[in-house]
């Protein structure tokens, strides 16, 4: 027998938003507080960004127990909503000052903001204002004890929700609307509408992927279930799903934590669950429902939630009887008692239930004289709730005889609706069938008239058909004499035609022939010639480029000696005679020294970079592979990375070949560098069979390759020069802060 009831889940509900301004230290700190401050002085007054942080802001002030100035900002910034032709803002503000009101229990405030929150709702077409403002008045009537009302307005807000567009804000507002109505429901016992919102705020929770949101959800979904297995005992499989979701949600709190800001959840949950194992599973299960209480009852330690505290000791003394440890089980009993009597709002049932068993366990130890004190303490306990469930059935029934009210209305407009659609469908009928004697009547003159021209037509037809006999007659004597002469006639024609058909069909074959031989021998002999002059232009084209490359790579040469033999050792002479004056001058002078010594330093470090990179002293001497690593690891820094990968090299390729692809890398990479700005560069060359693939890969912001193409930058047609060179095709894929991909390829030979 189980002495100990649960909280109800409407109750945790209600309570839910209440419980926000006793915990507000952790939800809404000093520095979230701070935050929103700062956030909101940044704005601008009346701007849209104002507007949207005003609510949020006040709710932080109200919850940190600055109901006042929560007031004055929300009325100051609905001045300034109200001077604008759109009211969306003033009828959102409004609304959350009616809550701010109800919660503040100033009952005609929050009316008064309400009713002029709906009344900017109808003026805007913000379909999402308007389903939050019927929320907000279904969550004041829920407040004042008027279900039927809250149930209509939150199915109002439904159905603004779903002609919203998507945005941050829809999917939070439309769960707590499906909570409360789940909630509503919930009071009322009607499982199925209980179940359908339930499972509308899973599949919310799941789009949000938010855990305080899949929490709740997965809570309701077990408390659901729970309720289903206690109306039918036998239902073993809506037990399992119950136990299932309490899981989920216990789980998803534990990875949670610091995203669910109410312990109190958990300790409800856990109380469920270790209820559910107590009286719905068999005894092996007990050590399962010691450890979920155990878990409750922490969590409302806690968050000082005595009701829980309670209901935990509760579970754990009816865990104590079932062992047959009565000592223990009082023990449980009186810290129940204790917790509970240490709250304002007591829950009642968890009071009667801890009097009736601690009666009954002094009873059994022949204590009578304690166990007359609790009987009294469950008698008068008793007939409060009593009093109080009357109290909520004539309320229940008032709430259902509204939604009966409403369903006959229903009803009435629909057969009002349907005898309407009837005697429309009746209308038509009958212009339906006017219409389609009127249609036979047309028909039936149209057939007279025809008849009538048909008889004309016969007579004339006859008439016709006797002159045509005599035509007839008198054709049929010149067809025979005009027959007579036409076979003679087509006699000779027949052999002059066989004739000349035999001597043009011949000379027809040999000109043919004659022509196709000379139409292929010209054919061949344009093909030929279009390979040499194409053969010419590949020549000359190869020469030209060879001829600029070589200019370049000499230029660049000679350059680089220049630089390192000329300006490397004026710099080198100059860094030794200030070394000689710096012991001549001085202490004073000598940081001054000092620093020029570094300049020139810097210089020469400077100039071997440029001459390297002029010509780098590496490819030639260790080859591509060496020259391409340092490099790259010259180009690195700490916000920079180049990878260089070379995969299946043999070292087989011309030195000229090399420097030409080091020189088409060297270019690609300062581009990234210079247009890019990426973090991570790789450089891979892979040597197939008869080919050689040359990939650079960078993660920078890319660009629009079209653009690029029309602008005709002179880097490009570098790079594309130089690869045309190598024989080789370039390929360039480049998306907007993806980042870019070039390869090129060229043969071996």
């Amino acid at each position: 027998m189980s002495y100990f009831s649960k909280f109800s889940f409407p109750f945790l509900l209600f309570f839910g938003w209440c419980i926000l301004s006793c915990i507000s230290t952790r939800v809404y700190g000093q520095e979230i507080l701070t935050l929103y401050k700062e956030q909101y002085d940044k704005t601008v007054a009346g701007s849209s960004g104002r507007f949207d942080l005003v609510g949020k802001y006040a709710q932080a002030l109200y919850f940190h127990e600055q109901q006042e100035q929560a007031q004055l900002l929300l009325k100051e910034n609905i001045q300034l909503a109200e001077q604008q032709a759109d009211k969306a803002n003033a009828a959102y503000l409004y609304a959350i000052l009616a809550m701010n009101a109800k919660l503040n229990e100033q009952t005609k405030e929050a009316n008064d903001a309400i009713g002029k929150a709906l009344n900017y709702a109808q003026q805007i077409d913000h379909f999402e204002i308007k389903a939050y403002v019927n929320y907000c008045q279904g969550w004041i009537y829920v407040r004042d004890d008027q279900e039927a009302k809250a149930v209509q307005s939150f199915l109002t807000a439904i159905t603004w929700f779903e002609k919203a567009p998507s945005s941050p804000t829809k999917l939070s507002r439309l769960s707590a609307t499906y909570k409360e109505l789940t909630s509503i429901y919930a009071s009322w016992d009607d499982y199925e509408l209980q179940e359908k919102y339930s499972k509308l705020t899973l599949d919310v929770a799941i789009q949000q992927n938010n855990p305080n949101s899949l929490f709740d959800a997965y809570m309701m979904m077990g408390y659901l279930y729970e309720s289903e297995f206690s109306h039918n005992n036998n239902n073993i499989y809506a037990r399992d799903l119950a136990e299932n979701f309490y899981k989920k949600a216990i789980k998803t709190y534990e990875k949670n934590q610091e995203l669910i800001p109410f312990r109190s959840d958990l300790a409800f949950v856990a109380n469920n669950l270790a209820s559910l194992y107590l009286r719905a599973f068999p005894k092996q299960y007990n050590k399962q429902a010691t450890y979920y209480a155990t878990l409750a009852l922490e969590q409302a330690k806690e968050s000082n939630q005595a009701n829980f505290q309670a209901s935990s000791y509760g579970i754990l003394a009816e865990i104590a009887l079932q062992q047959d440890d009565t000592q223990t089980a009082t023990a449980h009993l009186l810290s129940a008692l204790s917790a509970i009597n240490s709250t304002n709002l007591p829950d009642k049932n968890t009071l009667l239930s801890i009097y009736e068993s601690l009666a009954y366990l002094h009873e059994a130890e022949g204590n009578n004289e304690a166990a007359l004190y609790f009987n009294k303490l469950y008698l008068q306990t008793y007939q409060s709730i009593y009093d109080q469930d009357k109290l909520e059935v004539s309320k229940r029934l008032e709430a259902q005889y509204e939604k009966e009210q409403q369903k006959q209305q229903l009803l009435t407009l629909q057969l009002a609706s349907e005898k309407k659609e009837q005697q429309i469908q009746l209308m038509k009928t009958l212009g339906l069938q006017q219409l389609q004697e009127l249609e036979n009547l047309k028909l039936s003159e149209e057939n007279q008239r025809k008849k009538l021209e048909i008889s004309q037509l016969e007579t004339e037809t006859h008439a016709q058909a006797l002159q045509l006999s005599q035509l007839e007659n008198d054709n049929k004597l010149l067809d025979i004499q005009h027959f007579k002469k036409t076979l003679s006639y087509q006699e000779k024609l027949k052999t002059y035609f066989l004739a000349l058909s035999l001597v043009f069909g011949v000379l027809v074959f040999v000109l043919l022939y004659v022509y196709k031989q000379r139409t292929k021998s010209m054919k061949q002999q344009n093909e030929l010639y279009n390979l040499a002059l194409e053969k010419e232009k590949q020549h000359a084209k190869i020469a030209t480029l060879t001829a600029l490359l070589d200019g370049q790579e000499q230029e660049r040469s000679r350059l680089a000696r220049d630089l390192h033999d000329g300006l490397g050792g004026l710099l080198s002479g100059t860094k030794i005679q200030l070394s000689t004056l710096n012991t001549k001058i001085p202490a004073e002078n000598k940081s001054e020294m000092s620093k020029s010594m570094e300049h020139l330093d810097n210089a020469v470090d400077e100039l071997r970079r440029v001459a390297h990179n002029l010509m780098p002293d590496l490819l030639i001497k260790y080859g591509l592979e060496e020259a391409l690593k340092e490099y790259a690891n010259r180009m690195s820094t700490d916000q920079l990375d180049i990878a260089v990968q070379f995969l299946g090299y043999t070292h087989t390729l011309e030195q000229d070949k090399q420097l030409l692809v080091y020189r088409i890398i060297q270019e690609l990479v300062n581009n990234a560098l210079k247009h890019a700005d990426p973090q991570q560069i790789i450089i891979q060359l892979v040597e197939n069979n008869d080919s050689y693939m040359v990939t650079i890969e960078d993660d920078g912001c890319g660009f629009e390759l079209e653009q690029v193409q029309q602008t005709q930058s002179a880097g490009l047609h570098n790079i594309q020069s130089r690869v045309q060179f190598l024989k080789g095709d370039l390929h360039i894929h480049s998306e907007l802060n993806l980042g870019t991909s070039i390869d090129f390829q060229f043969p071996k030979i």
